[in-house]
């Protein structure tokens, strides 16, 4: 094989680098102190000697994409927001049972590397991992010329954390009386895009770059809106409220409100949430009436405006929402807990969102 022979596959090995070196500078920053070593090597290192001050340590995992919300950054072209909603998806999904994250890995497929480009999706992922408080161990970037077009990525990562093990959250803990506090979504978040897609640009023919007085900005920004992440303002209920009084969490993401609520809820238990205690935000009408969306298409599809749910103890909610608004979280009582005759675990929606 010649020297060139890669490249003329369509494989830039010295774009690859160029990219590492850029990256650097935002990895940095993404650290723990338990973080051994830098860029360069085959796996990242973590050091566990912390987790011996743990009676159980339960490690807990979970791994993620963005979607097809990958699509409008490239459509923008502005690609140093998309690794929030990465992290976002990655690190909530695992805080819901009350685990700290401690490390995330990424990995970025291509069809040609711009190391600026790659540069600023890692930028946004470091920059997520500091604000959720875990550390950005490594990632793997790959080149798939043929497979994607010159300008297509794909993002996806994962990450690993730890909670002990009387202070694992989860449906064992629920109880009837106890209360759902919902935190406000900062937008879509990242799940849905292929029906927000299929409204705003199949339906209506709207480009990104037109404004939209609902929005107040371009439809663009809206829709690339940043995830917003949670995992430190529930990492604070489930340590700073009163022992067992953070009983689960639910991350709101593909499949909306109920059936997520629903993977936290016991058999012999039930929510009841009030749609009348919240309005979406209007990405979620402008969608809706545009598209003529079902409410019920759109409430299994969308978070509808609320990211992330906490069943807490009926004596500690007020303590909760002090908590929340002292993160800057907005937060509110959607709900209640019951026991469910049918014994499904089940959640309904009742009531109308104001103005809808």
């Amino acid at each position: 094989m010649t020297e060139n022979a890669y490249a003329r596959a369509g494989v830039d090995i010295e774009a690859a680098d160029r990219a590492v070196d850029l990256m650097k500078e935002w990895v940095e920053k993404a650290r723990r102190p338990e973080m051994l070593g830098g860029l360069g090597g085959f796996a990242g290192l973590f050091d566990a000697s912390a987790l011996l001050a743990y009676k159980r340590p339960l490690l807990a995992t979970s791994t993620d994409g963005v979607g097809t919300k990958v699509a409008v950054a490239q459509m923008v072209d502005k690609h140093d927001t998309i690794g929030f909603d990465l992290v976002g998806m990655v690190v909530d999904d695992l805080v819901v049972c009350g685990a700290e994250p401690l490390f995330m890995t990424d990995y970025i497929a291509t069809g040609k590397v711009v190391p600026e480009r790659i540069a600023a999706i890692v930028k946004g992922i470091a920059e997520a991992c500091v604000e959720a408080g875990c550390a950005l161990v490594g990632g793997e970037t790959a080149e798939h010329p043929g497979l994607l077009a010159p300008d297509e990525y794909d993002v996806a990562g994962a990450t690993t954390g730890v909670v002990e093990a009387d202070a694992l959250l989860g449906p064992g803990r629920v109880r009837p009386g106890d209360v759902v506090l919902a935190m406000a979504a900062s937008g879509l978040h990242s799940n849905g895009y292929s029906l927000a897609r299929h409204v705003f640009f199949t339906q209506a023919d709207w480009g990104v770059e037109r404004h939209v007085d609902d929005f107040g900005r371009t439809l663009g920004e809206e829709l690339l809106e940043p995830t917003r992440i949670y995992t430190k303002p529930a990492l604070r209920l489930a340590r700073e409220l009163p022992a067992g009084a953070t009983r689960a969490m639910a991350h709101i993401t593909g499949g909306g409100l109920a059936n997520n609520l629903a993977r936290v809820m016991p058999a012999e238990l039930k929510a009841t949430l009030d749609r009348g205690t919240w309005t979406p935000g209007p990405v979620f009408d402008v969608v809706r009436r545009l598209g003529e969306v079902s409410q019920p298409d759109l409430e299994a599809t969308l978070n509808c405006g609320v990211g992330m749910v906490a069943i807490v103890a009926p004596e500690s909610v007020d303590a909760a929402l002090a908590l929340l608004a002292d993160a800057e979280v907005p937060s509110w009582v959607v709900g209640e807990i019951a026991v469910d005759p049918t014994q499904q675990g089940s959640v309904e929606l009742v009531g109308q969102h104001p103005g809808w």
